[in-house]
């Protein structure tokens, strides 16, 4: 998840206004044929329907969240998919209705998606870690022949610091932990740019930039990449790092069983390993000032109730010094 910016329009639209009919409505205006079959999927930082249609396929209508990408931004997106798909590779690309990919429709910005079935990737499966190598590295090697031009690039305040600031100008954070949160963020935001700046110059490409379990459906012919809402520009290591977990052990095991599919398709520089730890800081550090960023969607209270709670903040707290940690002694991974 791309940290937010502070951006108080995000919210200017509410959600809550797309009753069954309006987005039915919206359906048919863009040019679809409904056949009033809807049923909402779980997405949070945008609204996303499946939609049946009258004598074609179901498909998916994705409304993008108002104030958070420009047109430009979110036209690179649907680009950045198109030319995938086209190299033959398995990624859900959106459908052009009337010549464009993003339409306009009562003040919302709205995407159609084929439907693709799929289930949950089983990363204990043997052939798993291998094959998702292969399809990154033909991925990577498709991202580097040119650049983003408006789509983020992962660096400067994307390395947690917007993320801290949001997360100290919340509400949500209680008094008694502002203090603490402060101190450690601040230690673990220096120790992320430390460790980039030690790494030296890596090459930035064309990535997913989010991609996690829940952004991959498996088939039978092996994963499908959906969702390329967060793609920016950034080092290879960001679309690999989130597949490894566990001890040292047990990350060098998954790391070759990954890299051997992956150098069959694009080469790895050895030293963005060394980046996996301040990119989970970096995680950690977005995703809660994500949620305190959209708090006011009413869809994050329900999404994540515990997020209210002082216990969250002190396990965060506690996560935070215990990541601070792994960041400057991060586990072995090659020996």
């Amino acid at each position: 998840m791309t940290p937010p910016a502070v951006n108080k329009s995000a919210d200017s639209l509410p959600y809550a206004s797309l009753s069954p009919d309006r987005v039915l409505s919206i359906a048919e205006g863009i040019g679809l044929v409904p056949d009033g079959r809807l049923f909402a999927l779980n997405s949070y930082e945008n609204r996303v329907y499946r939609i049946g249609c009258e004598e074609a396929e179901p498909c998916v209508l994705k409304f993008y969240r108002a104030g958070r990408w420009s047109d430009a931004q979110i036209l690179e997106e649907h680009d950045f998919a198109v030319e995938l798909e086209a190299a033959d590779l398995p990624v859900v690309a959106p459908l052009a209705l009337h010549g464009t990919t993003l339409h306009h429709a009562e003040g919302f910005r709205v995407a159609v998606f084929p439907l693709r079935p799929g289930a949950s990737p089983d990363l204990g499966a043997p052939e798993t870690l291998p094959l998702l190598g292969r399809t990154l590295g033909r991925l990577h090697a498709c991202g580097a022949r040119r650049p983003f031009r408006v789509r983020p690039a992962l660096r400067g305040e994307m390395l947690g610091e917007r993320a801290r600031r949001t997360v100290l100008a919340s509400p949500q954070l209680p008094e008694d932990c502002a203090a603490r949160y402060a101190g450690i963020s601040a230690e673990l935001v220096a120790a992320i740019l430390s460790c980039w700046e030690s790494i030296g110059d890596v090459r930035a490409i064309r990535l997913h930039g989010d991609c996690h379990l829940g952004n991959i459906l498996w088939q039978e012919r092996g994963p499908l990449f959906v969702d390329l809402d967060d793609c920016m520009s950034g080092p290879s290591i960001q679309d690999l790092w989130m597949f490894l977990s566990g001890t040292g052990d047990e990350q060098r095991r998954q790391w070759d069983l990954l890299l051997s599919g992956y150098e069959q398709f694009s080469g790895f520089d050895y030293q963005e390993l060394g980046l996996i730890e301040a990119l989970r800081a970096t995680r950690m550090l977005n995703h809660t000032a994500w949620i305190a960023a959209r708090w006011s969607d009413p869809a994050f209270p329900r999404a994540f109730p515990e997020f209210a709670a002082p216990s969250y903040w002190q396990r965060h707290l506690n996560d935070l010094q215990e990541q601070l940690q792994a960041v400057h002694n991060p586990p072995l991974l090659l020996g």
